[in-house]
């Protein structure tokens, strides 16, 4: 009989003594992000066709921009992005498979480096960053982050939106969004 009390007891320790850092590292988690969207640069059109059938050109389009960062020109693609950020700035993003979804390099990543933006507000958007040199995007679109955004969230994260964007100085376009896990 005391022997199994025994074994219990030790039982929970262990369970408890492992589970402890997890609870713990949630506690300091501002945001999480599961999964990603491409994006598309354009996001609506409209009017009428000017000289139909062989030259569609529509007098109304508008970029798909977001929180007042413009889109990439082209459409990007994302397999899978899974992102943390912590209440001290801290900021871990992974990503898997960022290439192109259109025009001649559809399929590829071509030597892009990205950085990731944490814009917390609906208006009035202030852009967090990781270093904006980026990280290299490998051959088939993989890349990691690990850094700290500047400057540091305050206050909580009331609307989080997550973009990965193109670190080139003359473009800083969004190239993928991350999806909010709740």
């Amino acid at each position: 009989m005391k022997k199994a009390f025994f074994a219990s007891i030790a039982v929970l320790f262990i369970v408890w003594f492992f589970t402890l850092p997890v609870l713990a590292d949630d506690k300091d988690t501002l945001v999480r992000f599961k999964g990603g969207i491409g994006v598309h640069p354009v996001s609506n059109v409209s009017g009428t066709a000017t000289n139909p059938p062989t030259n569609t050109i529509f007098p109304e389009v508008t970029r798909n921009v977001v929180r007042g960062v413009n889109p990439a020109g082209q459409i990007w693609v994302i397999e899978d992005l899974d992102a943390r950020v912590k209440t001290n700035g801290d900021i871990k993003v992974r990503g898997k498979g960022l290439i192109l979804g259109g025009g001649n390099n559809a399929g590829r990543a071509t030597g892009q480096f990205v950085f990731a933006t944490l814009i917390c507000e609906s208006a009035g958007f202030i852009e967090r960053n990781t270093n904006t040199a980026g990280v290299p995007l490998t051959a088939n679109g993989d890349f990691e982050i690990d850094d700290v955004l500047t400057p540091l969230p305050a206050g909580g994260c009331a609307s989080p939106m997550l973009l990965i964007r193109n670190a080139d100085p003359t473009s800083l376009a969004w190239f993928a969004v991350g999806i909010l896990d709740d």
